[in-house]
């Protein structure tokens, strides 16, 4: 949304209206997320509370915010999932769209506040030890959620392939603790095209856990892209830089 060219864009009695309307909204919806077969129901009340509570506190200047430990980009993210799960329904694919659904309540019920939380880190806190204390402390609760619940593959893929930010990380920890959930290509794209330092270090460390059951075509990739010069030219002190020789002198051994 547009920032508005005139201060007080809504007065304080609408901004009130906005709070509980929204609040009241949102409850339903998440209710209705769990209780009840109505994806479009649901995804249209949780979409109508995100509006409402940003606009209720930041009027029309409105880029994210965060309301009951669930920000307006993770319900985004489920909301594009339930709107997917209901197109994928009506042209009868009802497999697609109890995988969709789920995977909409995993990021809203599950990996959400770990979610919230690597975010937050980023958002808020310099770079810095503390920082990554932070996030490493969000990587080893995304670690032990493998062992509590159960995870879809294709979807823990997906999240690293094609998610945000803060998905991409949930999914490298998810994938280092529950090796029925990794993924050579998805990982490799994070060590070549990594969104940031913190990712492409956890990707290479997914990488070294999955070094000794590599194909020697997989070998030769993670090999070629380690040699490359965004990864070469990390301070040779560097953590990445650490791990990175570390496993090329692992493939040259084994190789």
């Amino acid at each position: 949304m547009r920032s508005s060219p005139e201060p007080g864009f809504l007065r304080v009695w609408q901004r009130v209206v906005l709070w509980s309307l929204g609040g009241i909204a949102f409850t339903a919806g998440t209710t209705a997320v769990f209780t009840t077969d109505n994806g479009s129901g649901a995804v249209a009340l949780l979409v109508f509370s995100g509006v409402a509570l940003a606009l209720a506190v930041l009027g029309d200047r409105v880029e994210r915010f965060e309301f009951g430990g669930a920000t307006l980009q993770l319900r985004a993210a489920a909301v594009e999932r339930y709107t997917l799960a209901e197109q994928a329904e009506e042209r009868g694919d009802g497999a697609d769209a109890a995988r969709l659904r789920l995977e909409a309540r995993t990021l809203l019920d599950v990996a959400g506040p770990i979610l919230d939380d690597y975010r937050s880190a980023r958002a808020s806190m310099p770079a810095g030890p503390e920082r990554v204390r932070s996030l490493e402390g969000v990587m080893a609760r995304a670690r032990d959620l493998a062992s509590t619940r159960s995870f879809e593959p294709d979807a823990v893929r997906r999240w690293l392939a094609e998610g945000r930010d803060e998905e991409r990380v949930t999914a490298l920890g998810l994938m280092q603790a529950d090796p029925g959930l990794r993924d050579f290509d998805a990982a490799l794209s994070a060590i070549a095209e990594p969104r940031s330092a913190f990712e492409q270090y956890h990707a290479m460390l997914l990488a070294r856990q999955m070094v000794g059951d590599l194909l020697p075509e997989h070998r030769q990739r993670l090999t070629a892209t380690l040699r490359t010069g965004a990864v070469q030219d990390l301070h040779p002190e560097s953590d990445r830089r650490v791990v990175a020789t570390a496993l090329l002198h692992t493939l040259d051994q084994d190789g």
